[in-house]
């Protein structure tokens, strides 16, 4: 079945791998096999992963965007997710087993998609305990920000 994308004008987004910009126009594009596809709009920075679910959700989407590194990043998400399942309560914890899931059938856009409402309701609890999520960064979320 054939994805047909709508492109704003300079869009951003990146296909097996590979970042591309729409032109000055809005255009729609039809991918016609598969194709691991994701928007810019749903990228994650490396800065901003920095709450345990943002940080899966950093590790699944790099394994979407880098090939080459799939096979450890899945790994790395699918111990991450583990985690996850005992902090969430029954109603959250079905998106975490079908991310882990989508994980293992490397349906990893899917896998985003599953971690948004677990990032939603993250993002509720840190805001309701008065936290700043940008605060929260550790070695476990960016290697690159460890501590002395």
């Amino acid at each position: 079945m054939a994805l047909n994308l709508t492109l704003k004008p300079f869009e951003r987004l990146v296909v097996n791998g590979c970042m591309m910009r729409n032109g000055g126009r809005k255009s729609t594009i039809t991918v016609e096999n598969r194709a691991d596809i994701i928007r810019e709009t749903d990228l994650l920075k490396p800065e901003a992963a920095a709450t345990p679910v943002k940080a899966v959700y950093y590790l699944i989407q790099s394994a979407l965007i880098y090939p080459e590194k799939r096979e450890d990043l899945a790994k790395a998400a699918q111990k991450r997710l583990a985690e996850l399942v005992t902090v969430f309560s029954a109603d959250l914890r079905f998106h975490v087993f079908s991310a882990a899931n989508n994980v293992s059938r490397m349906e990893y856009y899917t896998a985003l998609r599953d971690l948004r409402p677990l990032i939603a309701r993250e993002a509720e609890v840190l805001g309701a305990a008065g936290l700043d999520p940008t605060q929260l960064v550790d070695e476990t979320t960016d290697p690159e920000r460890k501590r002395a």
